[in-house]
């Protein structure tokens, strides 16, 4: 994304709308995201690559989730 990353973009979009849900992708495994304190445990990750599957299953999560 040009100009701004993931991350800054979820921290605009929860400061806009507290209950917006967002899910995390990257190539970067969830340990490094964590340690570079980029990762929020109240996000939902997902590791590239990935089948159409995982990510069905990964939205669903996000999407149910309170």
């Amino acid at each position: 994304m040009p100009g701004m990353s993931g991350h800054e973009l979820a921290r605009r979009a929860t400061a806009l709308r507290p209950d917006i849900k967002v899910l995390y992708m990257s190539g970067y495994t969830d340990d490094a995201l964590i340690h570079r304190e980029v990762f929020e445990n109240r996000f939902t990750f997902v590791q590239k690559p990935f089948s159409p599957s995982v990510l069905e299953a990964k939205v669903r999560a996000v999407l149910d989730s309170a």
